[in-house]
């Protein structure tokens, strides 16, 4: 299967997007610390399924989804905090808190369906 076509990579790339176009608004100090991070992060997560996704066994792509969600909950975490430190509004930190959200039970689907029958690509 072509990773392109994955509803979930789809969906995360999407967000890589959208923080690279809000992060453009951080203040100029941050670019070596949060803006590098919350970037670094949230395309840690698609890239994670696409490297997965191109593995020989199911271990290994699992391993890649866990290492994945493991990305989604450290860009929910520099998200809070950029809402935190006043960079972000709190109707945007909602907005990235629930799409974060839905990546994340997306990658818990892909996880549960490999899990129970392997790979069909």
């Amino acid at each position: 299967m072509n990773w392109k076509k994955l509803k979930v990579w789809q969906k995360c790339h999407s967000l890589v997007l959208k923080i690279y176009e809000i992060t453009t608004g951080f203040p100029k100090e941050e670019v070596y610390g949060l803006t590098n991070q919350l970037r670094r992060s949230s395309a840690s997560v698609p890239a994670n399924i696409v490297e997965g996704q191109s593995r020989d066994t199911t271990k290994e792509y699992l391993c890649f989804l866990y290492n994945a969600r493991g990305s989604v909950e450290e860009t929910r975490y520099h998200i809070f905090l950029a809402k935190e430190l006043g960079y972000l509004g709190n109707d945007k930190c909602l907005e990235l808190e629930k799409e974060y959200e839905e990546v994340s039970k997306m990658l818990n689907g892909l996880i549960g369906s490999l899990r129970k029958g392997g790979r069909k690509d």
